[in-house]
């Protein structure tokens, strides 16, 4: 769109788009044999991976008899689809859980569309599209999602962006779904919301995957975000098992559940049949890195960090011996410049794709936090706890001479990396691509999920030098920080952590919610916004801090918002 041009807005209105049928309603033809078919749109519908001149159409239906459905889309002008400007057949088959996906082309940059599905004379809920700008947008608004548990809370971060209504697209950086059985991580109050985990096992097999993600999609607020905004989605662990990596899972036991293998390619199908994305080589279910230019503003280069190439997880463990933490030893494995976090392959692609970009802003939508994030070995290892560190810190400014031997091995302890999921733990991996952005002289923001908690951190390679800027996203409902360390208050734990790690800017380690990024020609602005509470529908929700970064080789770190 020509930043001359009004840009068209749509107010989310619940009464006037139908998201959620509240009471089912059934479409009838023949079957084979003669007896009718019956279907219902339970899950709702979605968009996804939208182009300047096509976008992924999403629905499944749940049918009576076991045979194929044939279903009309639609794409119109307006919501009373009067206005018809693209239209087709689809077909949901059992062979793919009854989903069905088609990719509408033809479509004009820049522009909201609205679309449907309809079997016989009734039709699916309507939803809400807009494809992907031309050269000279103006602006760009993105909300960022990650780790959205069902057994957790309710989705009141999905509520709160579907009724905003004026953002461009939801970007979702995994943890869609979670495997774990109806016991598992988070579930504590599960049973009193209603939210209890379907299957009840641990996923494992296809039906299990299918199942899972059939559950997240009847919940109302996860359909209204998929009916209002087009979705740009990458996975991380949990689609398929906590800290996944190449080749197994920190909680797959091969011994009693089979050979990886078997369970990634079930979560891999689950994944594709029910999330509204485009497979960038059909013939590669697992390579899903792709990317997407808003005009010339910005380009969005979706990673995976999880599963094409990551090697195993190193263990702060193995580290940790009677003599102390074992630093030198330490350093040399995780700096081991073999270690692969995205693989040679996506490296490539990634740096090919970034040098061809024409894009003022040059953002990575992926899972973990690429921000160094070194913590004073006594904390990550829990022998003291953040505020008793910041009492022996204090002591040792004031009065160094009392500090008993004790006191002095911990505030001499070498500062250690909390998390070696993330970049943290593939520094070499890292430094890669900050060496890409740094040889390009680009403008890189990194978005990030993963850890549950909210995160604004400036970027520099091993001598320092600014390289970006990063935004993580709090979770849409696991629990952070707040749960681990429980005799912490989380205001003050933020803030030391604020203090202790030298890149970070902003932390908020307690509460859920999402990020909208806003990019202009002047700047790439984060809004976090929190809601109130997860466990009741009933919330509020406010943005908690904003930050800013602008374009440029000398601008490129965190300023405030004027």
């Amino acid at each position: 769109m020509n930043s001359a041009s009004p840009r068209r807005r749509f107010v989310f209105n619940v009464g006037s788009v139908s998201v959620i049928a509240t009471t089912a309603v059934w479409l009838q033809a023949c079957g084979s044999d003669g007896e009718r078919q019956e279907i219902v749109f339970a899950h709702g519908v979605a968009s996804g991976d939208p182009l300047a001149d096509r976008v992924i159409l999403w629905t499944r239906v749940t049918p009576k008899l076991n045979e194929p459905v044939d279903l009309l889309w639609q794409v119109a002008n307006d919501s009373a689809f009067t206005d018809i400007v693209r239209s087709g057949t689809v077909r949901a088959t059992p062979e793919a859980d009854f989903t069905a996906k088609v990719d509408a082309a033809g479509l004009a940059p820049g522009r909201a569309y609205h679309y449907r599905f309809s079997f016989g004379d009734t039709r699916s809920p309507a939803g809400r599209l807009r494809t992907l700008p031309a050269a000279g947008a103006a602006q760009v608004r993105l909300a960022v999602f990650s780790c959205s548990n069902y057994p957790a809370g309710f989705f009141n971060a999905y509520a709160d962006a579907a009724r905003l209504g004026d953002l461009d697209c939801a970007l979702h950086l995994g943890d869609y779904v979670y495997e774990y059985s109806k016991e598992g991580y988070a579930s504590a109050q599960a049973a009193a919301i209603g939210r209890v985990s379907e299957p009840a096992n641990e996923l494992i097999t296809l039906t299990d995957y299918r199942r899972r993600h059939a559950q997240y999609r009847t919940d109302p607020d996860l359909q209204a975000l998929h009916a209002a905004l087009p979705m740009i989605a990458v996975w991380d662990d949990h689609e398929f098992a906590n800290d996944a990596w190449r080749e197994g899972a920190e909680n797959h036991t091969p011994a009693t559940e089979g050979p990886f293998s078997a369970r990634r390619a079930a979560a891999l199908q689950a994944y594709h049949e029910w999330m509204p994305v485009r497979l960038p080589d059909p013939a590669r279910p697992d390579r899903i890195y792709r990317s997407f230019d808003f005009g010339d503003l910005l380009s969005l280069h979706m990673l995976d960090t999880r599963l094409i190439g990551r090697d195993q997880q190193l263990s702060l463990a193995t580290y940790a011996g009677a003599g102390g933490f074992e630093a030198a030893r330490f350093a040399a494995d995780v700096g081991n410049p073999a270690r692969q976090l995205l693989g040679a392959e996506q490296t490539a692609w990634l740096q090919q794709t970034m040098a061809a970009s024409r894009s003022l802003w040059q953002v990575l939508g992926q899972q973990v936090l690429m921000a160094r994030m070194l913590v004073p070995a006594p904390i990550v290892l829990q022998t003291v706890s953040v505020s008793q560190y910041a009492a022996i810190a204090a002591k040792a400014q004031s009065a160094p001479q009392t500090l008993t031997p004790a006191e002095l091995a911990v505030i001499t302890a070498p500062s250690i990396p909390y998390n070696l999921d993330a970049w943290d733990g593939y520094a070499a991996a890292r430094e890669a691509v900050l060496g890409m952005a740094v040889a390009q002289d680009r403008n890189l923001v990194v978005l990030a999920g993963d850890t549950h908690n909210a995160w604004a951190s400036d970027l520099r390679d091993l001598s320092g030098r600014a390289v970006g800027v990063e935004f993580g996203t709090p979770s849409v409902s696991s629990p952070g920080f707040e749960s681990i360390f429980t005799n912490e208050n989380p205001v003050q734990f933020a803030g030391a952590l604020e203090q202790l790690i030298d890149p970070l800017v902003y932390a908020d380690t307690s509460r859920r919610g999402y990020l909208i990024v806003t990019a202009t020609r002047s700047e790439m602005r984060a809004d976090f916004r929190f809601v109130s509470t997860v466990s009741t529908r009933v919330h509020t929700a406010a943005v908690g801090r904003s930050l800013r970064t602008l374009p440029g080789a000398g601008n490129r770190k965190l300023v405030a918002v004027v």
